[in-house]
């Protein structure tokens, strides 16, 4: 699969025009959910064909990326060549502060390797996301009794990195703009030391897309907001991981503090 972007980084092109659908809603957010809902109901529909590979994933994700810059969205990713120069799997783990990596990571990662998700049940028993995620075979927690969830990662996902295919890992609860180092735990660490394969950090700005009050996933868009994403140089594990754990969440501080996203 040719990738979407084939210099070790990309930028929004300045010159880029807002689409006219924007134009003509008024500057809201609903062209943009309307959109991205109609995009996933059309994976839906390739899914329950039994046909959403790896290369369809890939591609409806870049469209969601063009969705995402047709609204005045403005990528900067990094370290690309990072992901190039991969001759195995590896462990990502990433904070994870919006619905907008989890749509857009498959067209940036998926071209150069097979990459899967750890996702929360809901998202696999969900009618309409459903479908679609179960197809991409993910490792599915309850969020229920943490040591379970913790056995089923290590488990699936050792025999995922066996296998070749790499996993994203977030290790925060849950999506927020703030992170949070005590909340940062150390499960992807912990998988990469026993498939025996690298980390590789990933540090994201994504607050372009809020999350909503009342319905998480259908938050505002903030178009003065510039998205991020820098993936790191990949590191073995050494020990018991709390100096690749702790290097980590240096890198995330670090370049969140780098776009002012640190300690607001």
């Amino acid at each position: 699969m040719k990738p979407f972007f084939p210099g070790d980084s990309y930028d929004t092109p300045e010159d880029r025009r807002r689409s006219l659908g924007d134009r003509l809603s008024l500057n809201t957010r609903w062209y943009f959910v309307v959109r991205c809902i109609r995009e996933v109901f059309r994976s839906r529909g390739i899914a329950v064909r039994g046909l959403y590979d790896r290369k369809a994933w890939a591609e409806s994700s870049c469209r969601i990326f063009k969705l995402i810059e047709d609204c005045g969205g403005r990528f900067h990713l990094r370290g690309l060549d990072n992901l190039r120069s991969r001759q195995g799997p590896v462990v990502f783990i990433g904070n994870h502060m919006s619905t907008l990596e989890t749509f857009v990571f498959p067209c940036i990662i998926a071209p150069f390797m097979e990459v899967t998700f750890v996702v929360k049940e809901s998202l696999v028993r969900h009618p309409l996301f459903g479908p679609v995620m179960r197809s991409r075979n993910p490792i599915v927690v309850k969020r229920e009794n943490p040591r379970d969830d913790f056995q089923t990662v290590m488990r699936m996902g050792k025999e995922f990195l066996d296998g070749g295919t790499s996993v994203i890992v977030f290790p925060q609860s849950t999506r927020t703009p703030q992170f949070v180092p005590e909340e940062f735990n150390s499960i992807g660490v912990k998988l990469a030391r026993s498939a025996r394969v690298p980390v590789l950090p990933v540090a994201v700005k994504t607050d372009f897309w809020e999350n909503g009050k009342y319905l998480k996933d259908v938050g505002p868009i903030s178009r003065g907001k510039p998205i991020y994403m820098v993936f790191g140089e990949p590191f073995t594990i050494h020990g018991s991981g709390k100096d690749e754990h702790r290097r980590i969440i240096e890198f995330i501080t670090h370049n969140l503090r780098q776009w002012g996203a640190y300690g607001r």
